[in-house]
C-alpha cells in the first residue's frame, strides 16, 4: 500500500519551500522505499528551488541522505529491508559503454525510480537528483542505495551522498593526489573542504585553502589545510606560487565554478600540473584562455562529476575511515535541524554561516 509522509517541496521558482503530505508508492521492480534518518542541506537543493536546474516544479527537495531500507520491489538483490544505506544520485547501469569498459563511475545511463511520488491531489513531484530526501520516506532506484556500516551516525554518513563525496573524490579520484603533492583548493564550502580532507587523506605535503571568507578558511584549517589564503587580501595565484617555491601546486581544485576563479586555478598550478573543476558553473558562463598557455603549461584540465566516485566502492571505504578516526566527517555538520527549518537553513547557507545544516527525521 502507498504511504503518506511529510516532505518539503519547492512549489515554484524562488517561492518559499513548504512542508506537505506526499504519497510514496510501494516499490516496483528495481525500486526501494527508504526511511530517511538524515539529509544535508546542499546548494543543489537551493538551485532547484531557484529554478536553476530545470523548471519541472514542484520539486521534492533533498538528496544528501542516509536512512534504512524499509521495502524493496521485485528483482532487488543489492539491498534488503533493515539495511542502513547512503543514497546516491548516480545508480550505475552496468551496461553502457563506460560500464562495459570498466569505468562505471562515468556511467552514461544512470537511473532513478520509475514511479512518481505525488501530492495528495495526484500532482507528480520531481525528486531532486532523483532522490527527494527532505521527507520521512522516499522512493528510489535500489541502485541508489549503498549499504554502509550502521555504526556510523546518519547525520555524517549522509554527507557522502553529495557534497563531501564530490570534494574528496575531486582530490583523490579525479586529481589523483598522491603522497608528497602540493594541493591548492579554491573555494572552501562543503565541496572545497571535502577536497581539503581528501588531499589530507591522500598524504599531500602541502594543502593551501583559498577563500574570501575567514570562517571558511578556519574550517579548512581544521580539516587539514596547512596554509590559508584570503583572496580578498592578496592575489591567490601569487600566494600559491610563493608557498610552493615559485612553481605552483601539483593539483588545484576549483570548487567555485566561476570563470575568474578557474583562471586563478589554471595559472596557480605547476607545469604539467592538474586543474580539477568541481564547482558547477551556470549555463551563460564562458571561459577564454590563451591557447598557447594551454599548450605550453601542459598537464591536465579535468572536470569532476560527483568526485568521479563509485558509491559501492567509495562510500563503505570512507565510512570505515570515519569510524577509524581518520576522516572527520563530524566537522562538516554545523547544525542539525527539523524539516520545518529548511527555508531558514537555505539563507544561512547562502550567507556562509554554516558548512552543513543537516535535517534529522
Amino acid at each position: 500500500m502507498s504511504q503518506q509522509v511529510r516532505g518539503v517541496i519547492a512549489p515554484g521558482r524562488n517561492e518559499p519551500v513548504r512542508v506537505e503530505t506526499i504519497t510514496v508508492p510501494d516499490p516496483g521492480p528495481g525500486e526501494a522505499v527508504v526511511r530517511v534518518q538524515a539529509c544535508g542541506v546542499c546548494h543543489t537543493d537551493l538551485h532547484y528551488k531557484q529554478g536553476g536546474i530545470t523548471d519541472e516544479f514542484p520539486f521534492l527537495l533533498g538528496h544528501e541522505a542516509a536512512g534504512v531500507v524499509e521495502q524493496v520491489g521485485p528483482g532487488v538483490e543489492e539491498v534488503a529491508p533493515g539495511d542502513f544505506v547512503v543514497l546516491n544520485w548516480r545508480a550505475v547501469c552496468g551496461q553502457c559503454r563506460a560500464c562495459r569498459r570498466g569505468r562505471p563511475w562515468y556511467c552514461f545511463q544512470t537511473h532513478n525510480a520509475s514511479q512518481k511520488m505525488t501530492l495528495g491531489d495526484g500532482t507528480e513531484l520531481s525528486p531532486a537528483l532523483g532522490i527527494g530526501a527532505f521527507a520521512e520516506k522516499t522512493l528510489v532506484a535500489a541502485g541508489q542505495c549503498t549499504k554502509v556500516d550502521p555504526k556510523a551516525a546518519p547525520q555524517v554518513a549522509g554527507l557522502l551522498g553529495c557534497g563531501v563525496m564530490a570534494g574528496i573524490g575531486a582530490a583523490i579520484n579525479t586529481g589523483n593526489v598522491t603522497r608528497g603533492d602540493t594541493v591548492a583548493v579554491i573555494g572552501c564550502g562543503g565541496v572545497g573542504n571535502g577536497a581539503v580532507a581528501g588531499a589530507r587523506l591522500a598524504g599531500a605535503a602541502r594543502i593551501i585553502a583559498v577563500d574570501v571568507d575567514p570562517r571558511k578558511l578556519e574550517w579548512a584549517a581544521g580539516l587539514g589545510a596547512t596554509h590559508v589564503v584570503n583572496a580578498r587580501e592578496t592575489d591567490p595565484v601569487e600566494a600559491i606560487r610563493e608557498l610552493t617555491g615559485g612553481f605552483g601546486a601539483d593539483v588545484v581544485v576549483e570548487a567555485v565554478g566561476r570563470p575568474e576563479t578557474y583562471r586563478q586555478a589554471f595559472y596557480a598550478r605547476d607545469l604539467a600540473g592538474t586543474v580539477v573543476l568541481v564547482g558547477v558553473p551556470t549555463p551563460e558562463m564562458t571561459l577564454e584562455l590563451p591557447l598557447l598557455d594551454v599548450f605550453g603549461r601542459g598537464g591536465a584540465l579535468k572536470s569532476s562529476w560527483y568526485g568521479d566516485c563509485l558509491p559501492s566502492r567509495d562510500f563503505p571505504m570512507l565510512i570505515d575511515l570515519y569510524l577509524q578516526g581518520r576522516l572527520d566527517l563530524e566537522a562538516f555538520v554545523s547544525e542539525t535541524i527539523a524539516l520545518d527549518d529548511i527555508e531558514a537553513a537555505f539563507q544561512r547557507m547562502h550567507d556562509g554561516e554554516v558548512l552543513r545544516s543537516v535535517v534529522m527525521l
